[in-house]
């Protein structure tokens, strides 16, 4: 098994820095950061993968072919590495999908296609994530922390490609597409929130129960979960009072103020 030369991981951002993303086709930046991390890692294939409106990953440059595995086994499972990475914000590696518990359904018929071990960072933009890259091995592999941490560069270097589209000034269809992808994240996290309110359940779990729910009835989770939090701020408004009904220090017509004192009665009058 080759291990991850640090060396090699700076040459290789070194070279990388080079290039001018601002003046070339974003598509061929994420091709060169792609090839690159499959070269220094010596691995079977490497990805860059980014959201779509209805959060599915995909596949956006890939140094192999066996990458679309990933791609189509995560979406229709709807778990997998690449998808904790996305949901959790954090590194996920998976040694052995053989022995791997955690996706159950995603691992059995990955290995039946020859993906055995992957490792997959997600791609921040504005303390969010808008996609991933990963690698994977067709044999069991233990990632190391060298290995870990030059993919964690390769993604940083990825997160700057990305950043530096979203705030160009031609706005091409792809960054149309990752704001799309913010936008309903952002929904989905707010409908997260309500779950974990009034459930008292885990982010995971929250998300999980939001997925179940799309998926039985056939609908976007960003559909589903603009629904929820719609009927969970209509649900915290105070009530309305019925027409007619007192409203308070504003008297309506049929109840007015008391009639002042007529000080002109033996009781009431002050001058006596």
């Amino acid at each position: 098994m080759n291990s991850v030369s640090v060396h090699d991981v700076r040459h290789a951002l070194n070279e990388l820095g080079k290039l001018r993303f601002g003046e070339m086709r974003v598509e061929d930046a994420m091709h060169h950061i792609v090839q690159t991390t499959h070269t220094i890692f010596s691995v079977d294939g490497a990805g860059l993968m980014l959201a779509d409106v209805d959060h599915h990953l995909l596949n956006a440059a890939v140094s192999d072919d066996r990458m679309k595995h990933l791609e189509e086994l995560q979406i229709r499972h709807q778990e997998g590495p690449c998808i904790s990475a996305f949901e959790d914000k954090e590194l996920v590696r998976a040694e052995d999908l053989i022995a791997e518990q955690r996706w159950p359904d995603f691992s059995q018929h990955a290995v039946a296609r020859g993906v055995r071990a992957v490792l997959a960072s997600p791609i921040p933009y504005n303390q969010d994530a808008v996609g991933v890259v990963a690698v994977m091995s067709e044999d069991r592999r233990p990632w190391s922390a060298e290995a870990e941490l030059a993919l964690l560069a390769f993604t940083d270097l990825a997160a700057l490609l990305i950043a530096t589209m979203m705030m160009g000034e031609q706005q091409t269809e792809l960054a149309a597409q990752l704001q799309s992808a913010l936008n309903s994240r952002a929904i989905i996290e707010q409908a997260k929130g309500v779950l974990i309110g009034q459930q008292g359940i885990s982010a995971h779990a929250a998300y999980t129960q939001l997925r179940a729910q799309a998926r039985a009835e056939r609908r976007k989770i960003a559909t589903v979960s603009a629904e929820l939090v719609r009927s969970s701020v209509r649900a915290d408004l105070p009530p309305v009072p019925p027409a007619g009904a007192d409203a308070g220090p504003c008297r309506r017509r049929d109840n007015p103020a008391p009639a002042k004192p007529d000080y002109h009665d033996s009781y009431c009058d002050p001058r006596r």
